[in-house]
């Protein structure tokens, strides 16, 4: 266990993942702890499996517990009776798991008597990117009764649970991600971009994310090499800076490498300072196989930073409309993304113009205070209607 908890007599949240680690569902459950008044909530998160030491230093307030169930790779449920007990014995007032997995956790909350359960949908499984596995739907249905308010983060997930799922209009709450648009600015805020050693004047098209197949960075590479091949202008200035580490990360060195333009494609590895990295970019290109709500979108455009993506999951939700047509490509469509990308390379005057008008879409939009509001919003009424009498 790793404790912080002062003190008592707060609303107490209860958030249940299988790890928590780097990864977008996770950092969102950070920027929400972080931002929630702390003079009216204290925080556990229960991790199914484990946690990352390093990754938990993002936790910046003191009201908080975390809590490891050790579940081993397999069907177990001796965890459930492991997270039933610790139920009883912090005894929180809500109840919020995230996604599949931890959804049979709320097994465990119900026997413990948790009076508010709460359920969120963060996007698809790896092993299910369209959303239509019918044994996922069939457990999902399974454990609605259980679940007393859901929370969808795009509105691809919303139509899921209302059309799929079945789960009434009145339990359903829509949610999207926020950003610290004081932590993520334009580059020309950010006093120290990291050092790729690109040459000056070079018009980098960059991507952050886990190096697996979901992410789909053969996409991006693969469009990336066929921009270099063409003869449009300025294209001996376009870089490729990718960011992040994962199984991936070999195959597609070995990609790059073969393509002859090796010297232009940067891997920078998993880095922690992401505002920085970001700020190293002209353009931010996420070709993912599926999405929920992606931070990485959220984070590109407070830095000011014209995002290019593929059609999928939450990404229109957050794509200016005005750049729908020219920004969102179909997955696996490398001429598609290939020419958005090319578009910054033939008019760099609207690089410029575009940098501008998504820091001021996604500041208008998307800012952190928005989200958290949303959520002070669900958890305290939930919390007077169900457990203080008040509502």
């Amino acid at each position: 266990m790793y404790g912080l908890i002062e003190q008592k007599n707060k609303i107490h949240v209860c958030h249940i993942v299988h790890h928590f680690v780097a990864a977008g569902l996770e950092n969102g459950i950070v920027n929400l702890i972080n931002h929630l008044p702390t003079q009216e909530y204290r925080h556990s998160i229960i991790c199914i499996a484990d946690y990352d030491r390093n990754f938990i230093k993002r936790l910046k307030v003191r009201n908080i517990d975390i809590y490891e169930l050790h579940k081993t790779a397999g069907n177990g449920v001796g965890w459930l009776y492991r997270c039933y007990k610790l139920f009883k014995k912090i005894k929180p007032d809500l109840c919020h798991s995230r996604n599949l997995n931890p959804l049979e956790a709320q097994i465990a909350a119900f026997l413990a008597g948790i009076r508010v359960r709460i359920h969120g949908e963060h996007g698809w499984d790896v092993n299910d990117l369209k959303g239509n596995n019918v044994k996922n739907q069939y457990i999902k249905k399974l454990f609605k009764p259980l679940i007393h308010q859901y929370v969808a983060l795009s509105n691809e997930g919303m139509d899921y649970l209302k059309y799929r799922i079945g789960v009434n209009s009145n339990q359903l709450y829509h949610i999207c991600n926020g950003v610290d648009v004081d932590r993520f600015h334009p580059k020309v805020n950010v006093s120290n971009p990291i050092d790729i050693n690109f040459s000056k004047g070079a018009i980098v098209f960059g991507t952050v994310g886990r190096q697996v197949q979901v992410k789909n960075h053969q996409q991006l590479l693969n469009a990336f090499i066929k921009l270099k091949q063409s003869d449009i202008p300025n294209v001996q200035r376009a870089k490729l800076l990718i960011v992040g580490d994962g199984v991936l990360k070999e195959p597609l060195t070995a990609m790059a490498q073969q393509s002859g333009y090796r010297d232009d494609i940067c891997f920078a590895g998993h880095r922690d300072d992401i505002p920085q990295t970001m700020a190293s970019m002209d353009v931010f290109v996420l070709p993912s196989l599926a999405e929920g709500i992606s931070n990485t979108i959220l984070e590109a455009m407070a830095s000011g930073l014209p995002v290019i993506a593929t059609n999928v999951g939450g990404n229109p939700d957050l794509i200016m409309a005005d750049h729908h047509n020219s920004h969102l490509v179909e997955v696996n469509d490398v001429t598609a993304l290939s020419n958005s990308m090319a578009q910054y390379l033939i008019n760099q005057e609207r690089l410029e113009k575009d940098s501008i008008k998504v820091r001021e879409h996604c500041v208008k939009h998307f800012s952190i205070e928005s989200m958290v509001a949303k959520y002070h919003d669900l958890y305290t009424s939930l919390y007077q209607q169900k457990v203080s009498g008040r509502g």
